[in-house]
């Protein structure tokens, strides 16, 4: 990393960076809402992002080939460390640092798929709709029906300025269902890490997670995830510590994984490699943006993307502009009509009774939240 303040900063963008760092440190409040300079932003929507949960398609698929209980909760304790490279690193390794994705509109979708092989069964699809623009809210639904796998989930993010880091605190959950060959259902409610934004100011930003996360099986299995940064378990960043308790009457003891999820980790006590993030990932499949309808997220920020991969930043703000504009009308004119806009894909309920049952489990903070029930109507790209 840099050792000079601002040194990974571009010369053009060193005011605007500057600018944009005293505008931070006197900020209170969300900071989802702030302009960022343009070397800093991604040309990718934020509802692109839950394509990350999948990108080992494989891993996702083999949740269900586990025999018993205990297979089933390491499967999924597996599949998750591993996603965790692609949603928090990936930008650092494509595009040199963390870079501010670009901030969704209601009503903004993003469909794709990864393709069936024998390796993991059927075709495993991907449905995401930004179900709320204030605060902004990203529903997602990923699914092998051939295997019986699905993940169902929400997400959003509440940002704020401390010690010269962002801290990100991300609201939402999601819920793993496993349909077995006995007709029984398992469900895995998943709980989301606390980022830390570090580097901002050599103007190389990072993330590195922080706290606790837990993946809570209705078969009792709990897998509690702590995150811990350089200095702690072993001085390298991007640590992990896993330990997957079973439930009160199954007398075996704990499995404890240790390691950094962008790369291995191992079993402690067998000493054998439990997850291996270190070879390509899969990219989803999505339509060419010319068989997009409006409302998909790479037809809709078609411009803006072209230009900041272009490094032609004016061309981009004006593009970003004039859909910020007509989101704008949008909501005033709905606002004098007296209408809601309508969700697609999605339906919002103010309890998940899936989060209040399993949550008691480990005494969830908070004890209940709210969810997004998919409404089974496919997309065009999985017609």
């Amino acid at each position: 990393m840099s050792e000079q303040a601002g040194e990974a900063v571009p010369a053009a963008q060193k005011s605007s960076w500057t600018s944009f760092l005293k505008s931070l440190a006197g900020f209170t409040g969300d900071l989802s809402a702030m302009t960022a300079p343009p070397f800093i932003l991604s040309p990718t929507s934020l509802t692109e992002f839950p394509a990350y949960w999948c990108e080992r398609p494989e891993l996702f698929a083999a949740i269900a080939d586990g025999k018993t209980e205990q297979a089933r909760a390491l499967a999924v304790l597996k599949w998750f460390i591993s996603t965790l490279k692609g949603q928090y690193t990936s930008r650092n390794e494509s595009m040199g640092s963390e870079k501010k994705p670009l901030n969704p509109v209601l009503g903004e979708l993003f469909y794709g798929y990864w393709p069936a092989n024998a390796a993991r069964g059927g075709k495993t699809t991907l449905v995401v709709e930004q179900v709320s623009h204030h605060p902004p809210i990203t529903a997602y639904r990923i699914e092998n029906l051939e295997k019986g796998v699905i993940l169902t989930g929400h997400s959003a993010q509440k940002t704020s300025f401390s010690g010269g880091s962002i801290i990100v605190k991300q609201v939402g959950h999601a819920t793993l269902t496993v349909s077995l060959p006995s007709g029984e259902t398992e469900e895995y409610l998943i709980t989301l890490p606390r980022l830390r934004i570090d580097g901002l100011w050599y103007g190389s930003p990072y993330i590195e997670l922080a706290e606790t996360s837990y993946i809570q099986s209705s078969t009792g299995w709990l897998s509690t995830i702590e995150y811990k940064g350089k200095g702690y378990f072993s001085g390298k960043s991007h640590t992990f510590k896993a330990t997957l308790t079973p439930p009160s009457h199954v007398h075996t003891s704990p499995h404890v994984i240790e390691g950094t999820w962008h790369t291995t980790s191992k079993e402690l006590h067998s000493g054998v490699t439990f997850h291996d993030v270190t070879s390509p990932k899969e990219e989803i499949t999505v339509a060419p943006v010319e068989q997009q309808g409006e409302w998909e997220s790479r037809k809709l920020w078609h411009g803006v993307a072209m230009g900041i991969r272009e490094g032609d930043f004016e061309s981009a703000a004006t593009f970003k502009g004039k859909i910020e504009n007509e989101q704008r009308q949008r909501r005033r004119d709905e606002s004098a009509s007296g209408t809601t806009w309508e969700l697609k894909h999605f339906k919002h309920i103010e309890y998940d009774p899936v989060y209040e049952r399993l949550g008691k489990l480990f005494k969830a903070n908070p004890p209940t939240e709210d969810g997004y029930i998919y409404l089974g109507n496919s997309p065009r790209s999985e017609s």
